[in-house]
């Protein structure tokens, strides 16, 4: 005869339960802050680029004015801490499109009773900024998501500040993905929210990259892009899965700004080395779900610094990223891109454009200090040179030397040229 299961008591439950918490928020701090959450129940960790505040202690969030209440030691005095939810602190504009949240801790006399109750903690984070930019999505809200809350093993609720329907809708494959429950929209659900514990703010590590050694489970850019083929449902994992008698190649065809043109030129040296082209235009890069399918599965992708450039993070490994590098873009385009490429188990190869084939020698002159001095423009400030080498330049590429660089591209693919 099955016996049946021992019973476990409420208070034993309870006890597991804020055990659980401890080790689960404890992750999220080191050193010093560690130490004081373990102590005081509420900690912050700040640093240049970002602030992440925590506790695993019960705290009451009015979504109404973007308070959080964390009255845990009647015995503590009264603090008032003002932050925003939003991994770019250094950059004073993009701050400006971040609402901030006010956490009030210690002695609190009359904190608002609560009007829901939640039996997982609360994540707040921010989803103005900069994003409606692919990069800045990915490198200021998405990878620090992952990093803050995948440990977490979906079992804790957000609260989206600056709340963007499209951002949402955009990434709700990567949200659903990482909470169980449905977000809450702080701008519309104006109530006392109570949490046996929470996380405002988001962790962030460096562009489009994860520091392995202080993440909580020792997450890396693979393991994120892994959680990426999860969430999309993407088949293949790295080249060697790829069976395709031509191998894809996914040209970025930028619209505005740094557009390549004599694209048709380059499309037809591509198919002549034996690629199966796609050329990814802004309207088939809208529907990130439906795009990063076609992205997991080409071997090549080729493009100019950009934000279409981001969605790298949707290749196989051992694939291969061609970057093409403007006058004036080298340490951007390496940054940015480059070095990131790499952490994603991706080859890397700059296409270093000559002068002649900038646009701006066509507008300025060849002797010109913007073509052969790029650091005087530089030394006239930022929107000086963004508004030169970012905006005005565009590219006509010399397709013979475009060649040599998509054959090397093809060894590292596993392919070769065909003879002729």
């Amino acid at each position: 005869m099955e016996m049946a299961g021992k019973k476990t008591h409420p208070v034993e439950s309870r006890i597991e339960h804020q055990r659980h918490l401890d080790l689960v928020m404890g992750r999220l701090l080191e050193g010093d802050s560690q130490t004081q959450l373990e102590a005081n129940g509420f900690a912050c960790h700040s640093d240049i680029h970002t602030e992440v505040c925590v506790s695993n202690r019960p705290v009451r969030l009015d979504t109404s004015t973007m308070t959080v209440y964390a009255p845990f030691s009647q015995g503590m005095p009264r603090a008032n801490r003002t932050m925003s939810p939003y991994a770019r602190k250094d950059d004073n504009v993009a701050m400006e499109l971040v609402s901030p949240v006010q956490i009030l801790q210690g002695n609190i006399t009359a904190p608002p009773a609560c009007r829901y109750n939640h039996n997982v903690p609360v994540l707040v984070f921010s989803s103005g900024g900069f994003t409606g930019n692919m990069f800045h999505e990915f490198n200021e809200v998405i990878i620090p998501l992952f990093l803050t809350s995948r440990h977490f093993q979906s079992r804790l609720r957000f609260i989206i500040t600056d709340y963007s329907p499209s951002f949402v809708d955009k990434f709700d494959k990567i949200i659903s993905h990482l909470s169980s429950y449905e977000v809450i929209n702080s701008t519309e659900n104006g109530n006392v929210h109570c949490f046996p514990g929470a996380v405002v703010g988001l962790h962030y590590h460096d562009n489009l990259a994860i520091n392995t050694t202080v993440t909580p489970e020792g997450y890396s850019m693979l393991d994120f892009k892994q959680f990426l083929r999860e969430s999309y449902n993407l088949k293949i994992r790295d080249l060697s899965q790829t069976q395709t008698e031509k191998p894809a190649l996914l040209l970025i065809s930028r619209q505005k700004s740094r557009m390549f043109l004599n694209e048709d030129q380059m499309v037809t040296m591509m198919e002549t080395l034996g690629f199966r082209v796609v050329i990814a235009k802004p309207d088939m890069m809208a529907n990130t779900e439906k795009f990063a399918k076609i992205v997991n599965s080409c071997s090549v992708v080729v493009g100019a610094h950009g934000a279409g450039l981001t969605n790298i993070v949707f290749l196989p490994e051992g694939a291969v990223l061609v970057q093409v590098v403007g006058l004036a873009l080298e340490w951007a385009s390496s940054y940015y891109f480059g070095t990131p490429a790499l952490g994603m188990g991706l080859n890397y190869i700059e296409y270093k454009i000559e002068p002649e084939e900038s646009s701006l020698i066509s507008v300025y002159g060849r002797d010109h200090p913007v073509v052969v001095d790029p650091a005087s423009v530089k030394a006239q400030g930022y929107q000086v040179e963004r508004a030169v080498y970012l905006i005005e330049q565009s590219f006509n590429i010399d397709v013979e030397r475009l060649n040599k660089t998509l054959v090397q591209a093809l060894g590292l693919v596993g392919r070769s040229a065909p003879l002729g």
